[in-house]
């Protein structure tokens, strides 16, 4: 393995599948060391070289301050590189119906999750004089119908990210925001098998309510085009790589077609939003 002092360390949280694991892989193979910070799981990152799992809940602060004290244990004056703020996960339904702990669940994750992380590892990309990837999504300056609580919880993502920009400015590290367009991973999947659970708990005369909204949102989604985690892990290793790193790295189509349509007067993207989808035909029912 290559000497620590010639090969910096990056924390990258989320690790254990799909943008994660992508962005640890082609970070090992662009000569960085990695601590991958896994809630559960890893298997797939035990025995690569260079990667260092780390156990890491980023809604719990004592494991963050705990995975914080290890990595500064192991790089002494070294510190990181870069601190990749990849964990996520995707809340979504009717906000009508969204469960109180599951709106609790995204802005914990999403939000808090890096602000924690960032608040405990910023000593080491002092040291380091490193810098913060925050990984977004095209819904923080889009929001979609029926998925607010992550349009939602990216859009607070990302004004975070701006006021520490300028408040790390004085000892150089960047702040930068990564957004993935759709992306082929497991997490799709998962926030629907939660969304479906939430509605099966819910009041059904409520969700009888949403029935052909959800149908129609359902059947348009599942046409969509998807690019693989490995396009966000290429964007994420430039901006890491960058000396002067821009403030905004767009991944892939999706994300620059969103940035597009985010300009837009909002009730023309509203037309869009409705007619794209499948809703300009749905008649409330009562």
């Amino acid at each position: 393995m290559v000497e620590r002092s010639e090969s910096p360390a990056v924390l990258v949280t989320g690790a254990a599948g799909g943008i994660g694991l992508a962005t640890t892989k082609t970070l090992i193979q662009r000569g960085y060391r990695v601590y991958a910070g896994v809630h559960t799981a890893g298997a797939e990152l035990t025995g690569i070289p260079g990667v260092e799992v780390l156990e890491l809940d980023v809604t719990s602060t004592d494991s963050v301050r705990a995975a914080a004290k290890e990595v500064a244990a192991r790089e002494g004056s070294a510190g990181l590189r870069a601190v990749v703020n990849n964990a996520g996960v995707i809340v979504q339904g009717p906000l009508e119906l969204v469960p109180p702990d599951e709106l609790y669940r995204q802005f914990a994750v999403n939000v808090l999750g890096p602000v924690e992380v960032t608040r405990a590892f910023l000593p080491l990309l002092r040291q380091g004089r490193g810098r913060v990837i925050n990984v977004s999504a095209p819904t923080a300056r889009l929001a979609v119908p029926f998925n607010g609580p992550i349009s939602a919880s990216k859009s607070a993502l990302e004004s975070l990210s701006h006021a520490a920009r300028v408040e790390l400015a004085p000892w150089g590290i960047p702040v930068v925001i990564v957004v993935p367009g759709g992306i082929d991973t497991a997490i799709f999947a998962k926030a629907a098998a939660a969304a479906e659970t939430a509605l099966g708990s819910a009041d059904p005369e409520r969700v009888a309510l949403y029935a052909r909204q959800l149908d129609a949102v359902a059947a348009a989604t599942s046409t969509m085009s998807t690019s693989p985690p490995q396009t966000v892990a290429d964007t994420i290793a430039r901006a890491i790589g960058a000396a002067r790193p821009k403030t905004r790295y767009l991944a892939n189509r999706d994300a620059r077609i969103f940035a597009v349509l985010s300009h837009l007067p909002v009730r023309l993207r509203d037309r869009l939003l409705t007619r794209t989808l499948g809703l300009h035909k749905i008649v409330a029912s009562h």
